[in-house]
């Protein structure tokens, strides 16, 4: 009973935040024509009331497709469709088809911030706890400390409650998936998977550990018995689940193809703006754009996504434990956003959150990722006017999670859980003390981040480089970004499964 007593204060304490940073501005405010992603979100809610299914996703006279068009799977669609229906009972010029557009008003603000935090309230938040308490180890103050730890987590209450999206729905159920296989309900773990990849294409980012990891349990298990079954079932969910989600689109080749059009906008190219992945910073030295045609392009960031997720992905397919599957959900989301097409700032938060889920086991390397995530988004952050809330929600966690999970004392060889690496690095230094250079690291970077970030609110970038900015903190965050992808495929390749682990799969 105490326990859900202090996880109440907890999920108090996230709400709070949440609605705190939500007072302030959002992306695109007073910024016509196109505004920002709040009209996005608000436009399709007009878009779902207004016009019938099979026109959601076409160019019409009503539907301008250059005008935010849908480009998200049905599920978001659906999930616009029932906010129109709320929005429109309480003020009905909110959802108007085409005299609704660039709405704003002081209610209409309040009314979308409350479906962010309640879809936070119905989804991310009790899929964090039910995590916290029932998955992680040790003493009942410790899963409360990172419960409360991922609630925090800036980057992620910045976009959803500041610059406003919904990303807490994809991620809520991405997180109930990994609920489900944590606890050995795999077909809850499979159904919500499948939701949240119906919610968000980005969850492509997460689909190859669970594939292998769900597919990995059925070879254990055998394929010639329990492991078929297991595997019949899977497959059977997984169908199902996509067939009633696209059910209005599948009578129709034609609706079906245009829709999957829409979720993979390859006339993009391989980047817009300043993104701290791989291709963006390599633009600096190298202009791939314009040196590359668009197809190369295309396939050299998919072989290049394959390669770096392929080690991961095979451990896990050959060790299916839960540990190896945190694992793989890091290695995996970090490959994703580093190397593959078309990748926007924001795609940085399918990466954090199966770090916030390793946050209990490798704390201060955890912490760091985090943090690296909300800087690398500092660019966005300041077009909405939300640097206060950026740098109050920083320091906060940096605080409360450091002081909490004692991430700066959990600093040994075996706590950042690199003792192979160690003895492998100790033939050639055997004098250089790895754990101390890391702390030093960590300190410096934050200096770095603090630096970066004061200077550009206060100091104006030269005239003939007025991008220095946001292209030097992609470039920073792009380091840490390929640092904590060694660092994790280390762990991961170079560890053997703990006793728990091995528990967990029986």
């Amino acid at each position: 009973m105490e326990n859900w007593v202090v996880a109440s204060l907890c999920v108090l304490l996230g709400l709070t935040a949440r609605w705190t940073v939500s007072l302030n501005s959002y992306s695109g405010t007073s910024k016509p024509p196109m505004f920002g992603d709040y009209e996005a979100q608000r436009h399709w809610q007009e878009v779902t009331y207004n016009l019938p299914v099979q026109q959601w996703y076409f160019n019409t006279t009503d539907n301008n497709l250059n005008y935010w068009g849908l480009d998200y799977p049905p599920l978001t669609a659906y999930h616009s469709l029932l906010c129109a229906h709320v929005a429109q009972l309480i003020n009905p010029e909110w959802v108007e088809l085409h005299t609704s557009r660039g709405y704003e008003s002081p209610a209409h603000k309040l009314f979308m911030r409350a479906t962010v935090v309640i879809a936070d309230i119905l989804i991310y938040i009790p899929a964090v706890v039910l995590y916290c308490l029932y998955l992680t180890d040790g003493s009942a103050r410790r899963k409360v400390s990172t419960m409360l730890c991922i609630l925090l987590y800036p980057g992620l209450i910045l976009i959803d409650h500041g610059h406003f999206q919904y990303n807490s729905v994809s991620l809520g159920l991405a997180l109930w998936g990994v609920l489900g296989l944590g606890l050995g309900w795999d077909l809850l773990g499979a159904l919500a998977f499948t939701l949240a990849l119906n919610y968000k294409q980005m969850e492509l980012y997460h689909s190859l550990p669970f594939f292998c990891y769900l597919l990995g349990k059925c070879v254990k298990k055998g394929l010639t018995g329990k492991g078929l079954i297991l595997l019949v079932k899977i497959s059977l969910t997984v169908v199902v689940s996509f067939t009633v989600c696209w059910l209005p689109f599948l009578s129709d080749p034609q609706q079906s193809l245009q829709v999957v059009h829409r979720l993979f906008p390859v006339g993009r190219g391989l980047f817009e703006d300043k993104v701290a992945n791989v291709w963006c910073s390599m633009n600096v030295l190298f202009k791939v754009r314009a040196h590359l045609s668009p197809d190369t392009q295309l396939y050299l960031s998919l072989v290049s996504t394959l390669l770096a997720v392929l080690p991961s992905s095979i451990k896990l397919l050959m060790n299916p434990t839960f540990w190896q599957f945190k694992l793989a959900l890091v290695n995996s989301s970090l490959a994703f956003f580093l190397f593959s097409f078309q990748v926007h700032e924001k795609s940085i938060l399918l990466a954090a959150l199966p770090v916030c889920l390793l946050i209990n086991d490798l704390p201060l390397m955890s912490i760091w990722v985090l943090l690296a995530s909300t800087f690398s988004m500092l660019p966005l952050l300041l077009k909405d006017g939300l640097f206060l809330p950026y740098a109050v929600t920083f320091l906060a966690f940096l605080f409360v999670s450091t002081y909490l999970l004692r991430a700066l004392d959990r600093t040994t060889v075996e706590a950042l859980r690199i003792g192979p690496y160690v003895r492998l690095y100790r033939t050639c230094f055997p004098t250089i003390n790895l754990p101390f250079i890391i702390k030093w690291k960590f300190a410096l970077c934050l200096l770095a981040m603090a630096g970066l970030s004061f200077t550009s609110v206060a100091v104006d970038p030269p005239a003939k480089l007025p991008d220095l900015y946001p292209v030097l903190v992609s470039l920073f965050a792009c380091l840490h970004f390929l640092g904590s992808l060694v660092y994790f495929n280390v762990v991961q390749l170079m560890e053997s499964p703990s006793k728990d682990d091995q528990k967990k799969m029986k």
